[in-house]
């Protein structure tokens, strides 16, 4: 158990570095560059927009099928918690996109626009005034990302990515030992509130308005 606990913290480690790395830009991209932002570019918002829709979309299991290709040909196989990650993070920053996107909708529009009458840049408006005023947003929308991608990690043992989920299917589902599926599944719940908790109080401190 300890092994599959240690399998997902890793597809959900490097699920959510993806999410932050190259999720966070995206949907910072897609509210910027819409139709009426400070940096419109419908070219480059179609393109954005049209990758988050089409990942979040597809059905997971059938993503994970569908990247075998490309996943072997980046990791080099197709079997094992690496090559299981990369679809994830796949899904990983079409979901954080959209939800920045969102938390980014919810700032007053004016207050961005004013920046940039004042004669700042486009990133100087990004770091000075959209980041710190979404950041509490951002955090909790991380964690909602989290939960998600938690949930997503326990059909993974289809390509042999192992995982508590795997774990709980493989030694207690098709062994029918109930006991140990209902204690992974306890187990997951506890992930998931104590990922709730940290994500919420997190987002509360940074919350100073």
């Amino acid at each position: 158990m300890l092994e599959a606990l240690g399998e997902t913290g890793y597809m959900l480690l490097v699920s959510l570095l993806s999410a932050v790395l190259i999720g966070l830009p995206l949907g910072m991209v897609v509210f910027l560059t819409q139709r009426g932002g400070i940096a419109e570019n419908r070219a480059v918002w179609s393109v954005a927009n049209m990758y988050i829709n089409i990942v979040r979309s597809f059905p997971f299991l059938l993503l994970v099928v569908f990247l075998i290709p490309f996943t072997r040909f980046v990791i080099g196989t197709s079997f094992g918690t690496q090559a299981a990650t990369l679809p994830l993070c796949f899904v990983a920053v079409a979901i954080y996109a959209r939800l920045v996107e969102q938390i980014l909708r919810e700032i007053p529009p004016g207050i961005s626009r004013v920046a940039v009458a004042m004669g700042a840049t486009v990133p100087r408006a990004v770091f000075r005034v959209l980041l710190p005023e979404a950041r509490s947003g951002l955090v909790y929308a991380l964690t909602s990302a989290a939960i998600s991608l938690l949930s997503y990690s326990t059909v993974l043992g289809v390509v042999g990515g192992g995982g508590i989920g795997d774990f709980a299917m493989r030694y207690g589902y098709q062994e029918y030992n109930d006991v140990l599926m209902y204690i992974t599944i306890v187990i997951i719940i506890a992930c998931v509130l104590a990922i709730q908790a940290v994500g919420h109080r997190t987002s509360v401190r940074l919350d100073h308005r």
